[in-house]
């Protein structure tokens, strides 16, 4: 079951969203391929720290955060990866490592890559290493309303 706390807020917005269940995944690569959704489709979560603030970096599973496409982007003077130490009791509903990606709900920033922004639809982790929700990032948008930038590099190679 998703997340109680996202399924209420999707649900209250009047957000039209499907759950895909998948066999038990933990990289964004095995989730793709697991749910069958396409790696520039499924958003990855990735905790950063933003001048010691926690954060979300939001980006296509097949990408990777750049540190200094990043700090640049937000005029940062430091931003580093999160421990899971870090940030796991955050968010107590959800398995550490597959949170999804509403900063919003936690009082956090939400950084989106801007290729995640070409995409109709998105998909995410629910929570769990065994689900995804699956919702046009027009809403994701809506509801979550993160700052869009350039963070992200391509992790295939031509």
């Amino acid at each position: 079951m998703p997340v109680q706390k996202l399924k209420e807020f999707l649900d209250r917005e009047n957000v039209r969203y499907v759950v895909i269940h998948h066999s038990p995944a933990f990289t964004a690569q095995e989730i793709a391929a697991s749910a069958h959704v396409p790696g520039q489709e499924l958003a990855k979560t990735v905790m950063v720290k933003v001048d010691g603030r926690m954060a979300m970096a939001v980006l296509p599973a097949s990408f990777r955060v750049d540190m200094d496409l990043l700090r640049d982007a937000l005029g940062a003077a430091e931003v580093q990866l999160a421990s899971e130490r870090e940030f796991k009791d955050m968010f107590p509903a959800c398995e550490v490592g597959a949170m999804p990606p509403f900063g919003n709900l936690y009082d956090m920033d939400v950084y989106v890559s801007e290729s995640l922004t070409e995409d109709e639809q998105i998909a995410f982790n629910a929570g769990s290493h065994t689900e995804l929700i699956r919702m046009a990032y027009a809403d994701f948008e809506r509801l979550v309303q993160p700052k869009v930038i350039q963070l992200a590099t391509s992790d295939v190679f031509a």
